[in-house]
């Protein structure tokens, strides 16, 4: 898979190789890790989601990153841009495997994947769409500089899951102060 690669001080974010579906199969198959990507995923239906990632980056252009740890190359999870039909705004959402949360990882490369979704793919607002009951994940949106904007519908099938938008404008990002 042809793709950019962005680099940050421990991370590089690449687009989703083959070689990272074991441990994407272990981050969707654990009950608390997937409780807001859709619940636990039997591997048959993971490998559709990471299939449909390889996709969106075949086609558009636009996915989320596989989360590599620099040092160990090891997969911590996928944070990037993410756009699919009838979504509520231009994503850059988050996951990443249980072994890999808590460490300032998210912050990192969700950093670094704003920066590519105003600065390469010339967006003008970034949103993450978060469960209300979601609370790391609301922290790592503050913690980015984004607020909760309010309730979102999302498109079929999931148009029954509660979901806020949060997000902010290229201006506020770029107004911001680091994030921590």
């Amino acid at each position: 898979m042809t793709g950019p690669v962005l680099e940050t001080e421990r991370l590089t974010l690449r687009p989703v190789a083959l070689e990272d579906f074991p441990r994407w199969a272990e981050m969707m198959g654990d009950a608390e890790a997937a409780k807001f990507l859709g619940g636990a995923q039997p591997a048959a239906t993971a490998w559709r989601g990471f299939m449909s990632m390889a996709g969106a980056w075949s086609l558009t252009g636009i996915s989320m990153f596989s989360v590599i740890e620099r040092d160990s190359g090891l997969w911590l999870g996928r944070i990037g841009p993410w756009t699919p039909h009838d979504w509520p705004g231009s994503e850059v959402g988050w996951g990443l495997h249980p072994d890999a949360q808590g460490r300032g990882y998210g912050v990192e490369a969700a950093t670094a994947a704003i920066d590519y979704a105003f600065d390469v793919l010339g967006w003008t607002e970034v949103i993450h769409c978060i469960d209300p009951d979601n609370v790391p994940s609301q922290r790592l949106a503050e913690r980015l500089g984004s607020y909760n904007q309010g309730p979102t519908q999302m498109p079929a099938p999931f148009q029954d899951m509660p979901v806020d938008k949060w997000g902010q404008s290229r201006a506020e990002w770029r107004a911001r102060s680091r994030p921590s």
